[in-house]
């Protein structure tokens, strides 16, 4: 009876306890995760969304080094026949640009925007980074552009609306510009950012302008053709400003040794137990043909051989050259931005006339930055650069193309930019070198673009429509507004 009247004393006083309780809602509420998801871990997810679509070589989301030809497929050739539908790989970039990229660093500036931190020092950050989620905004946005065309921009992440309008690339391309000056403007380099939180710069918001002033640069090159005027301003204006000056401030985000946080090419060469990827051999070819240090420090050899795979056909995994041994490890840095790509920018535009210096002195700037980054040493630079068929004005007085400057430039900045397939492919279209092979069963010419994802058609039929009219069919080959010759 004693331990009945215990129970029910018990009872009564839980019930009590809830019937007290303001809102017996409270029962329900989880007290150990954080009610919000901050700005700043929106942001660091947004990073890695980014670095690992621009990185990775897996067929699902990225075929550019195919289409680079840097490597070749060993079963299934699809991809590198230039078969864009067969994994709905145009969606995939797009989904994971606008959802998992641009929409994510939205919310973290908007959270950001309207958060108050708990001392003033801390509050004083905001504005450093708000300016550098603003810097990859741009960033994403030129490469949807340089990849898409035109895409929605200007109704663009808003949730309520499935069927936004698509904007005029050059339209957007140059607001980007424009919104980039800000963002560089806004900068405070006397002060931290994101801190930890960063895994590209670790919140050093000097290193940011560089990358911010260096993507300026790529993006008034690409608009030479189109907008020279504009371009030359535009370059001219980066070149005054701060860019990146060594490879220690290359924009790369530092992966982790462990899974999920892994380098994404790791993850397709080695955790997916799979042998998918060899050498090319254009590229296998273009590097003998020029004596280049890099071509053992990018491949392995066979037998004492390197061995490329014929372009569209499925080349054999054991009798092929493979990546070397630092293409397998797990915290390889995936690179946004480099020094050597600043250089080649730099050299281009000299070539062009614009007033940044001399295009010989960034030409042999662009090529060491390469073979140091790379592993190579001082020494095979300049043996390398000493060879007629590739120092400046002896390449330039052999070439027979009617603009010798961008096969020369053009191919040596296509083997600088050896593992980043996007911006080899947009160099390729851009300047027209080095010469692609023609697979061996195309399903159509060299892409000049992807074509709008499938699921467009479906949701946002009239606006994907009106797009594709305004930049003459929704074609691989479709060539876009900055691409011109």
């Amino acid at each position: 009876m004693k331990k009945m009247k215990k129970l029910i004393i018990c009872f009564i006083a839980v019930i009590t306890a809830i019937s007290c309780s303001d809102n017996l809602e409270d029962l329900n509420q989880n007290i150990k995760d954080p009610a919000t998801v901050s700005g700043e871990s929106l942001f660091s997810g947004a990073q890695k969304s980014l670095t690992d679509q621009i990185v990775t070589l897996n067929v699902n989301a990225n075929n550019t080094k195919l289409w680079s030809q840097f490597l070749q497929e060993t079963t299934y050739t699809d991809e590198s026949n230039y078969d864009q539908v067969g994994r709905s790989i145009p969606e995939t970039h797009w989904s994971v640009m606008y959802k998992d990229v641009l929409k994510d660093l939205d919310e973290a500036s908007k959270i950001i925007t309207e958060t108050t931190y708990t001392t003033d020092e801390l509050n004083a950050l905001k504005q450093n980074k708000l300016a550098i989620i603003e810097i990859l905004n741009v960033y994403a946005y030129a490469n949807l552009v340089e990849t898409f065309g035109d895409v929605p921009y200007t109704e663009a992440l808003d949730i309520n609306n499935l069927t936004p309008k698509y904007d005029d690339g050059l339209t957007i391309y140059k607001d980007l510009i424009v919104r980039l000056d800000v963002a560089i403007d806004n900068l405070e380099p006397d002060l931290d950012s994101f801190g930890a939180n960063d895994l590209i710069y670790e919140g050093n918001v000097s290193n940011w302008e560089k990358f911010a002033t260096s993507l300026k640069l790529r993006m008034g090159i690409l608009l030479a053709d189109v907008e020279p005027e504009l371009s030359q301003a535009t370059v001219q204006s980066a070149y005054a400003g701060n860019l990146i000056m060594s490879n220690s401030e290359n924009a790369a985000y530092q992966y982790r040794s462990t899974d999920p946080n892994t380098n994404p090419i790791y993850a397709d060469l080695v955790l997916s137990g799979r042998q998918d990827f060899v050498a090319a051999i254009t590229v296998i070819d273009i590097l003998e043909e020029r004596n280049d240090p890099r071509l053992s420090l990018y491949f392995e050899p066979v037998d004492g051989e390197f061995v490329g795979g014929e372009i569209g056909a499925a080349a054999p995994y054991a009798t092929t050259s493979k990546l070397t041994e630092r293409f397998n490890t797990p915290t390889e840095p995936g690179i946004l931005f480099d020094y050597s790509e600043v250089e080649f920018l730099l050299a281009e535009a000299a070539a062009r006339g614009y007033s940044v210096g001399d295009v010989e002195t960034h030409y042999n700037a662009g090529i060491t930055a390469s073979i140091l980054y790379w592993g190579g040493t001082q020494a095979q630079a300049d043996e390398y650069l000493a060879q007629p068929n590739v120092a400046y004005a002896s390449a330039i007085a052999a070439s027979d193309a009617t603009t010798p400057w961008k096969e020369v430039i053009g191919t040596q900045k296509w083997i600088a930019l050896f593992n980043r397939g996007l911006e080899a492919w947009t160099s390729i279209r851009l300047l027209d070198y080095p010469k692609m092979a023609e697979p061996a069963e195309a399903l159509s010419g060299y892409p000049n673009r992807y074509t709008y994802p499938v699921v467009e058609q479906s949701i946002n039929a009239a606006s994907r429509e009106a797009a594709a009219s305004a930049i003459g069919g929704d074609q691989t080959e479709t060539m876009l507004f900055w691409d011109l010759n």
